[in-house]
């Protein structure tokens, strides 16, 4: 049964609200989960607790929303602090690269992943690839430096780096199959690869990762959903 003051607004396919739900998992804290359908209008519930940006996830917490999912993992960390290990690290100056490469993630890599699933040229979409393959080397180099040789970016635990990328892995999968391409790849990035198998079988992580195929059939009509507001068809 879920804490009667902890819920999770969001969607079974946003990286972003599997964050939460892994981060709520990892400090065995129980919630209860409210489904927002993206591709319908905006629930009244989302505009209400998220006047501002009017996105997903919410946390609620003793009714109390909270928004912005790296902001909600920093909340998580620090209300349930008695519970598995920190998701970030105690150290201010790991503290402040975890926050860094997370950061790096959300405005560097996720939009040019973005832009490879909406791109509406071949011109744009080679563009867009240009740069996740880039950011998966980056990336492949921070996992050197972070994990300083063990599982995770956040060293023998799954830490603020790792949700923050891991939550994506459904998503480049899906992504490389529609552009023809293994974005992360034993050739060019191999501790990603492992990292990745690591992190997508850990206990708090399994059953929030969402089947590839489902969500491959979901990114179709969601993609459609975004060119259709931005005037285009293709």
């Amino acid at each position: 049964m879920a804490e009667s003051n902890v819920k999770v607004l969001g969607t079974w396919a946003s990286p972003f609200v599997m964050r939460v739900k892994i981060a709520l998992h990892l400090k065995s804290v129980r919630y209860e989960d409210v489904e927002e359908d993206l591709l319908a209008p905006k629930s009244e519930l989302l505009l209400k607790s998220n006047p501002v940006y009017k996105k997903i996830p919410v946390f609620f917490h003793a009714h109390n929303p909270i928004c912005e999912s790296l902001i909600i993992l920093q909340y998580i960390d620090e209300v349930w602090t008695t519970s598995a290990s920190s998701i970030l690290p105690s150290d201010p100056y790991e503290r402040s690269q975890s926050r860094f490469w997370a950061a790096y993630v959300d405005d560097k890599f996720f939009p040019a992943l973005r832009r490879l699933l909406i791109g509406a040229t071949e011109e744009d979409k080679k563009a867009a690839l240009a740069e996740v393959v880039e950011g998966t080397v980056v990336l492949e180099r921070a996992f050197g430096e972070l994990s300083k040789g063990k599982a995770f970016f956040g060293g023998d635990n799954i830490g603020f780096v790792d949700i923050a990328l891991g939550s994506l892995l459904g998503w480049i999968e899906v992504i490389g199959k529609q552009c023809e391409k293994k974005l992360v790849s034993e050739a060019k990035t191999p501790r990603l690869v492992q990292w990745a198998d690591c992190f997508s079988a850990h206990e708090a992580v399994k059953d929030v990762l969402p089947d590839v195929d489902k969500l491959a059939d979901f990114g179709l009509k969601l993609r459609a959903k975004i060119l259709k507001a931005l005037g285009r068809t293709n």
